[in-house]
């Protein structure tokens, strides 16, 4: 007789107090989080909210976007400053040191598109970024914090991606080059050389907008989602060519974000059906369906520890611990498992 499944999960904890659609997840280790990471959540009506996981409350709110939805959230190498992108085409840089919530920089972004800018570290101090560019197809790259002009990333002639979607700068240990991954409006995933200013490889991973994507640099593998009911999971082979390996059918169409944990053992997606989804990033097997959120998951993060926060529509923000970070575990997940032969021998 087969086994039956675990029961759902519930969340660890849960956030409110957001009073508005939650549309960007960062973690954040500063030093007030005293060995707990603080979450930063970024809403619909334009606040970026600091809570702590210890008294599980908001510590301090930033009003810095005139109540435009916050989409993306970022903190810089030094531990104590904060990147925040709007609707308002506005890019804040925050000091967040010593209990300050101060804005002491600020750039116009010249596209009304969905994308989410993506910084690399370039030391403590300096850093690069690439944020969609004034032209629909546009990626601008530029070195901070002196907002040096790099280049701007622009499709070859002959290729109609649409606007990029989906942006992910690294760089390769064997390399000093940068590179930039990005995904785009027509479904397909381009790899830049931000050096050359040109495409190494572009694939078409989907039939609809990249919604969301992770990578995994080490792995030399990503995975993305879009409006449809698959995944599609590609890698990057050593002549800088991308493929797609595998698609991994959905239940429901619709994944607005996809994070891999630190560790590169689980996966998790946001689902339009208010669903958070875990996978096994090596084999894609499905480990967790999460149902508590009543609304659209818009984004999720895990922490550097393996906390999972998840923030939804219906204003709230679920944080869950399913498979604990450690080497040698030997706990089975808590939650609903789809494929019950799946423990955690199976995280290796």
């Amino acid at each position: 007789m087969a086994a039956s499944p675990l029961p759902p999960p519930d969340p660890r904890f849960v956030l409110r107090g957001t009073q508005s659609a939650v549309h960007a997840l960062h973690f954040f280790g500063g030093a007030e989080g005293q060995g707990q990471p603080l979450l930063l959540s970024g809403s619909l009506s334009g606040l970026v909210h600091i809570w702590s996981l210890q008294t599980r409350r908001a510590v301090a709110t930033l009003d810095g976007h005139r109540g435009q939805c916050v989409t993306w959230l970022h903190s810089l190498p030094q531990g104590h400053q904060l990147l925040s992108q709007g609707r308002d085409l506005k890019l804040c840089l925050w000091d967040l040191a010593e209990g300050r919530n101060a804005v002491v920089d600020s750039m116009r972004l010249e596209s009304m598109g969905f994308c989410r800018s993506t910084v690399l570290a370039r030391g403590q101090r300096h850093w690069m970024l690439a944020m969609p560019g004034r032209g629909s197809d546009e990626v601008q790259i530029l070195e901070m914090p002196s907002k040096t002009s790099v280049c701007t990333l622009k499709p070859e002639a002959d290729a109609k991606p649409g606007m990029p979607m989906c942006l992910e700068l690294w760089q390769a240990e064997s390399s000093p080059r940068p590179l930039l991954l990005a995904g785009y409006e027509d479904g397909s995933v381009a790899l830049w050389d931000v050096s050359e200013r040109k495409v190494c490889s572009r694939v078409a991973c989907h039939t609809e907008p990249v919604m969301g994507f992770d990578f995994d640099s080490q792995k030399a593998r990503g995975v993305s989602g879009s409006a449809e009911k698959a995944l599609a999971v590609w890698s990057l082979d050593e002549q800088q060519a991308l493929q797609v390996c595998k698609t991994h059918e959905l239940t429901n169409p619709g994944i607005a974000d996809v994070k891999i944990r630190p560790d590169r053992k689980i996966l998790a997606t946001a689902g339009w059906d208010h669903r958070v989804r875990v996978f096994h990033w090596r084999t894609m097997k499905p480990l967790a369906v999460l149902s508590f959120h009543s609304a659209t998951v818009h984004c999720v993060a895990f922490a550097a520890n393996g906390l999972l926060a998840a923030g939804s529509g219906d204003q709230r923000i679920s944080i869950w611990s399913l498979y604990p970070i450690s080497s040698d575990s030997s706990t089975p997940l808590s939650g609903h498992v789809e494929d019950t032969e799946v423990g955690a021998h199976a995280l290796a």
